[in-house]
């Protein structure tokens, strides 16, 4: 009698929230996915999907599992990413949120993730407003710098090409810089440029050096993670013109969009 009770409870519940019809969990998957959708300015395909045996635990806001599978995401900052898997296990939510279309946890949790970056991603996310101001903060010579058609290129090799015109201060000649390295996590949290090759003449080395140094020091997760949330990186993987991310989120709270930035 007490499951039957929980059963119709259940239907009621679930019954008024605006997705008649459908399951539990897929109602919660619904949400999520609306929710996570409202963090990037584009998505391709996004899909969420909450896992709950029975259906009654989400009445108590506890849930099985949690898996997010994206792509062709376009953050509000102008990076871009091609694929996001993110997946978690036993997971504590805020259920009466869930009518408001928001995800509330109520504790924190970790989840594994894998993220893919193609070469298109990281030329485009190379001259957004949003990095290209983070590099123009680096002076040289007591000069302010501007960069112009900055290209990433993934080598067969597994290491990276970094090439970019920069002008410095006031002067209308650029300095053509050409940079190959490969890449290193360290800390779990830095993605820094090593075994780094610089061409061109002596001026175009100087400067390539000084711009590693400063990229080096940028690429942070700490400093790109959405509030609420800590990534870390176990290892990094470039093969198909493609580097593949692999590591965990911490998510204390699941972020919310206060404001749409211009990318």
């Amino acid at each position: 009698m007490h499951a039957r009770k929980v059963k119709g409870m259940t239907s009621i519940v679930l019954g008024s929230l605006p997705f008649p019809n459908q399951s539990g969990d897929r109602i919660i998957s619904k949400v999520v996915t609306t929710a996570i959708a409202a963090l990037f300015k584009k998505t391709g395909k996004l899909e969420a999907s909450v896992r709950a045996e029975p259906v009654a635990k989400l009445l108590q806001g506890s849930i099985d599992g949690f898996d997010l599978i994206g792509n062709g995401m376009l953050m509000f900052n102008g990076l871009r990413i091609e694929g996001m898997e993110l997946y978690l296990q036993a997971v504590s939510i805020d259920f009466s949120a869930i009518f408001s279309g928001k995800v509330k946890l109520r504790q924190p949790t970790q989840a594994s993730m894998r993220v893919v970056l193609t070469e298109e991603d990281l030329t485009s996310s190379f001259n957004t407003p949003f990095i290209v101001d983070k590099l123009q903060r680096l002076q040289w010579q007591g000069q302010s710098l501007h960069f112009q058609n900055t290209q990433m290129i993934i080598n067969d090799d597994k290491s990276l090409t970094i090439k970019s015109q920069i002008g410095v201060g006031d002067a209308k000649d650029l300095i053509d810089v050409d940079i190959t390295a490969s890449i290193d996590i360290q800390e779990r949290r830095k993605i820094q440029f090593v075994d780094v090759i610089y061409k061109g003449d002596e001026k175009s080395q100087t400067l390539g050096k000084a711009l590693i140094d400063h990229v080096n020091d940028l690429l942070d997760l700490d400093k790109f993670a959405l509030e609420g949330t800590q990534l870390r990186v176990d290892r990094a993987r470039i093969r198909s013109k493609k580097m593949v991310f692999y590591g965990t989120a911490r998510i204390d709270r699941f972020p919310e969009l206060k404001r749409k930035v211009s990318a």
